[in-house]
């Protein structure tokens, strides 16, 4: 089975964006999705950005996500 996880853009240089996700900043790649903006929610799989997201939806996955690891 394969998750993305939403994330939101806070940096970008040229292919490679900056994401936060729960204050955790990681360096992903816009290879399949360049026209990513900073501020831009993502879903984030294995190191690329996959889909742009809104806000709304990246929040409750993230709250959901939270509930199955037993954290809400």
């Amino acid at each position: 089975m394969c998750l993305a996880v939403p994330a939101k853009i806070i940096d970008k240089k040229d292919q490679l964006a900056v994401v936060e996700l729960s204050g955790v900043q990681r360096e992903v790649s816009l290879m399949l999705l360049p026209e990513a903006m900073v501020g831009d929610f993502v879903l984030i799989h294995a190191g690329f950005a996959m889909q742009i997201v809104d806000q709304e939806e990246a929040e409750c996955t993230n709250e959901l996500l939270k509930e199955l690891r037993g954290f809400a």
